[in-house]
């Protein structure tokens, strides 16, 4: 394993080692689907594969054999990249925030920002974030601009371009 893989799994990127992986429910069943999935029916079928490519003889020129086992090595490396994250992570349910009129992990959060756009954003974890459907990482620098905020407040999010304000309009939480 790299460097950077090690750095990886120490904790989210920009945090300090031992900062815990936070993730919604839904996105921890989602990485044990995806885990059950590779080890119970994606690697025995590659397995099979490379078993059947290796008793046809030379492996040197055998593509099945030479694709099946790179796939396998992915397989093995996003299993035990899975395995570690799993143990690591910590589940954070946000039907049961408390304090819903502030913005914490799972909070979807509409802001305005200065040029009158509106945006709205769901916390979530690391592993869940997807902009393209307006979920991003709880270490993610608007995240971390809004966490702590009520609607209502002004807050300074740093930007490429400079520091830009933005103002919470709503914060809503799933109901549980």
């Amino acid at each position: 394993m790299s460097a950077a893989e090690d750095d990886e799994e120490e904790g989210p990127p920009g945090l300090p080692p031992g900062t815990p992986f936070y993730m919604t429910p839904a996105g921890h069943a989602a990485l044990e689907a995806e885990l059950k999935r590779l080890w119970t029916e994606e690697r025995p079928k590659v397995v099979e594969v490379v078993s059947w490519a290796a008793s046809l003889g030379d492996r040197s020129e055998n593509a099945d054999y030479q694709y099946g086992k790179r796939r396998l090595r992915e397989i093995d490396r996003r299993v035990r990249f899975l395995r570690k994250r799993l143990e690591k992570v910590q589940v954070v349910d946000p039907t049961k925030t408390p304090k819903r009129d502030q913005v914490f992990f799972g909070a979807t959060v509409t802001y305005v920002r200065e040029d009158d756009a509106e945006v709205t954003v769901t916390i979530v974890g690391v592993d869940e974030a997807d902009s393209k459907t307006g979920r991003i990482s709880w270490v993610a620098p608007v995240a971390r601009a809004l966490l702590g905020g009520r609607v209502g407040d002004l807050r300074r999010l740093r930007t490429p371009q400079g520091v830009e304000e933005i103002e919470i309009l709503a914060i809503r939480y799933p109901e549980g």
